[in-house]
């Protein structure tokens, strides 16, 4: 199948703006930094899971769903976004989310509440226990005459990984347009659809574009591990001749911290970097991180001066506000 034969609904701004940031790379000593503006997709405050919406309800409304279930955490990007997408879309959503309830909402979480969605707490880390509780729900509002359609954590599946290759294909055409040669791209990479995709199309067209994905929680082996198989669906559903080879899927845990969702002082120090240098927010839970470790493979000396690295902002700047003390420090 094309990847122009998946249904697709238009709910992003694109293309997003290719930015150059020269102050951030004076400050940093080379190498040359662009930054992917994902956080512009325009989407309920914007965000990288705009793009992988537009292929999930695409699929949900070719299914004739009414209702969406998805998963996240309390703080979920995803989540927001796929609230505010299915409203957009006369559908209802239920939220599934992990971690515990602040009793004051704010950030996402606030979100959620502003566009109408059914927020379920449960006071879990294990994800088995929270595809319980959607199964649950998926079976009752079966049971109660709906059409429910899941949506895994991050949107994280081979439509969303579609979504991403479409990105990969738009970063490469603006930065030909713009006489750029990209050598390596750096992004926040958990649940792996993102980095699916973006390796996937940098890949089939052999551009020679290096994705480099910074986890914002799990161990580098299963993020991987998850990237891998998204691809591998990806390639199936697309019925491409290609395969991923699994050494060529790159992943850094080391800007990790003490666990997800925790920013580290690496991390709200990045924040406060861009902020400063560029005028651009990040995120706390992932952006932040990940910034923190383009900033650690630069001085580690992982890119020379002379190349060209795009960070690839995946957006969330609403998580700012419920990290509000911490980042009032310095």
């Amino acid at each position: 199948m094309q990847i122009g034969n998946l249904p697709r609904i238009r709910l992003a701004y694109l293309p997003t703006p290719l930015e150059e940031a020269p102050r951030l790379t004076e400050f940093l000593g080379g190498p040359r930094i662009w930054l992917k503006r994902d956080d512009l997709t325009g989407l309920a405050m914007g965000g990288n899971k705009a793009r992988k919406l537009e292929f999930l309800l695409g699929q949900a409304r070719a299914d004739n769903c009414d209702v969406v279930i998805t998963v996240g955490a309390v703080q979920s990007n995803h989540a927001r976004m796929t609230a505010a997408a299915a409203r957009r879309l006369g559908m209802d959503a239920v939220l599934v989310l992990n971690g515990e309830d602040p009793g004051h909402a704010q950030g996402n979480l606030l979100l959620d509440r502003i566009f109408g969605a059914d927020v379920r707490i449960v006071q879990t880390d294990d994800d088995y226990v929270l595809m319980g509780v959607v199964d649950d729900v998926a079976r009752h509002l079966r049971k109660d005459g709906r059409r429910p359609y899941v949506i895994p954590r991050g949107g994280s599946n081979a439509f969303g990984a579609a979504a991403y290759m479409t990105a990969a294909l738009e970063l490469l055409t603006q930065a030909n347009q713009m006489g750029v040669r990209v050598d390596a791209i750096v992004h926040a990479s958990t649940s792996g659809g993102t980095q699916s995709g973006l390796y996937t199309g940098t890949k089939v067209t052999e551009s020679g574009v290096q994705v480099i994905g910074i986890s914002a929680g799990p161990k580098k082996e299963i993020v991987a591990r998850r990237v891998l198989g998204i691809v591998e669906d990806l390639a199936q559903l697309l019925e491409l001749r290609w395969r991923p080879h699994p050494d060529d899927i790159i992943v850094h845990d080391e800007f990790v911290g003490e666990r997800y969702g925790v920013p580290t002082p690496e991390c709200l120090g990045a924040i406060r970097l861009l902020a400063r240098t560029e005028g651009v927010l990040l995120d706390p839970v992932y952006t932040g991180k990940a910034m923190a470790g383009l900033r650690g493979l630069v001085a580690s000396e992982r890119f020379r001066p002379e190349q060209t690295v795009v960070f690839w902002h995946t957006g969330g700047q609403p998580a700012l506000f419920a990290h509000a003390a911490a980042l009032q420090e310095g």
